[in-house]
């Protein structure tokens, strides 16, 4: 019995959050070194794993509220991460 390519390629929902929390954990080194602040750094960081996983869902072609965590998944979280940094930065 063949299987739709959609459920051949879903990723089980912990391989997806271990790859989120590996990412963040990066960011977090790299911003550490950050010439520019460490918030800044982070903000600017995850800004950008916004946009490179929103593109990666297009190129895949991935379902925006589908059924499995996939990489628009992963951009709202790092959306909402940013949106917490940027205000955590603007208060002080």
């Amino acid at each position: 019995m063949p299987q739709s390519s959609n459920t051949s390629r879903a990723l089980s929902p912990a391989r997806v959050i271990a790859r989120f929390a590996v990412r963040v954990v990066l960011l977090g080194a790299f911003a550490a070194f950050g010439s520019i602040g460490f918030g800044r750094s982070l903000a600017t960081l995850l800004l950008m794993s916004i946009i490179l996983c929103a593109a990666v869902a297009i190129l895949r072609r991935e379902r925006l509220f589908g059924a499995v965590l996939n990489h628009w998944d992963e951009c709202a979280a790092f959306g909402a991460l940013f949106a917490l940094v940027h205000l955590v930065n603007a208060q002080s």
